[in-house]
C-alpha cells in the first residue's frame, strides 16, 4: 500500500513498515520531497510490478532482432515517425508523473550544461541549443535525437575551447548559480486520461526498441553511448564545485567502457534519476550560497 497523497503525515507502522515511505523519508538521496514523492508514486504503479517483468525481456529480445535487421539496413531511419510515435504514446498511455520527469529532464540537462559554462569564464558555445519544453507536442521536433547530439557537441566543444586556451576545469573563486532554477519548471498540464497508467521504467523499456527501429544503427549506438557520459558531466561539476560528491550520484559506469545496448532502458532510467539528483544538489548549494551572502 502506498502512503497516498499525504506522504508527509504518513503514520509509520513498526510491525509493517511501508517500503515507499521509508525511501521517501531517506534524507541522504538529494531530491526535493515533491520530486521524490512523484518518483515513488510512479515506481509503485502496478504496471512496474506486473507489466515490467514481462516487457523487459521481450524488449531486450527485440533489440537483438533489430540489431540483426540493422546489419542489413544500417542507414534506414525515420526520425519524424519516431517522435510522432513517442509523443502519441506519452499522451495516451504514460502516467502524468512519468511525463513530468521526461519534460523536466530537458530543463535539468540544459541548466547543468549552462552552469558548467557559466563557471568556465572565457568559454562559450554559441551553437549549443538549450532545450526547455513545456508541452509534449514540443518533443515532436526531433527532441530526443537532438538531446543526444547536444551532449556530445557540448563535451567536444567545451574541451576544444579549453585545449585551445591551454586550460583545464578548475573551481572558480565564486560559483555562478544563475542557471539553476530553484523551484518548479513552467510545464503545462499533462494528460491524465483513463489509460495514462504506464510508469516511466516500463515506458522506457517499450520505447527503447522503437527508438532503435526508427533510427540508423549509428544513431542508436550513439544514443546508447551517450549514457556513458553521466560520469563525465559529474566530473565537470565536481571540479567546478571542488567536491567529489556529484560522482556518487550517477551510476552508468566508466565512459571509456561502453555497455551493450541490451540494458539501455534500465540505464536510461538511471540517467534520468542521476540528472535529477545532480541538479537538486546544485539547488542546495545555491541556497547555501544565498544564505551565507
Amino acid at each position: 500500500m502506498k502512503p497516498g497523497n499525504d506522504w508527509a503525515h504518513w503514520q509509520h507502522d513498526w510491525d509493517d513498515p511501508n517500503p515507499w515511505y521509508a525511501l521517501y523519508m531517506d534524507s541522504v538521496t538529494p531530491l526535493s520531497p515533491a520530486v521524490k514523492q512523484a518518483w515513488l508514486e510512479d515506481s509503485s504503479r502496478k504496471s512496474r510490478q506486473y507489466l515490467l517483468p514481462v516487457v523487459r525481456p521481450l524488449a531486450r529480445a527485440m533489440i537483438v532482432v533489430l540489431q540483426l535487421v540493422k546489419s542489413v539496413l544500417p542507414q534506414w531511419r525515420n526520425s519524424a515517425a519516431l517522435h510522432r510515435a513517442i509523443v502519441w504514446g506519452l499522451k495516451h498511455f504514460v502516467s502524468p508523473q512519468a511525463n513530468q520527469f521526461i519534460l523536466r529532464h530537458f530543463h535539468l540537462g540544459s541548466e547543468i550544461q549552462r552552469f558548467i559554462l557559466d563557471n568556465v569564464p572565457g568559454v562559450e558555445i554559441p551553437a549549443l541549443h538549450f532545450m526547455r519544453f513545456q508541452t509534449l507536442d514540443e518533443l515532436l521536433d526531433d527532441a530526443f535525437v537532438r538531446h543526444d547530439l547536444n551532449l556530445f557537441n557540448f563535451i567536444t566543444a567545451l574541451n576544444t575551447e579549453l585545449q585551445a586556451q591551454g586550460r583545464s576545469l578548475v573551481a572558480p573563486p565564486t560559483l555562478d548559480f544563475s542557471a539553476i532554477t530553484d523551484g518548479e519548471f513552467p510545464l503545462e498540464a499533462l494528460p491524465q486520461g483513463r489509460f495514462n497508467k504506464l510508469d516511466i521504467q516500463t515506458a522506457i523499456e517499450i520505447y527503447t526498441p522503437v527508438f532503435q527501429f526508427f533510427l540508423t544503427d549509428s544513431d542508436f549506438w550513439r544514443s546508447v553511448n551517450s549514457l556513458q557520459l553521466d560520469e563525465t558531466i559529474a566530473m565537470y561539476v565536481a571540479r567546478i564545485i571542488n567536491d567529489p560528491l556529484p560522482l556518487l550520484m550517477v551510476n552508468n559506469r566508466h565512459p571509456l567502457v561502453p555497455h551493450s545496448t541490451l540494458r539501455a532502458g534500465f540505464r536510461l532510467v538511471l540517467h534520468g534519476l542521476g540528472t535529477e539528483m545532480l541538479h537538486h544538489h546544485l539547488v542546495l548549494l545555491k541556497r547555501q550560497q544565498a544564505a551565507s551572502a
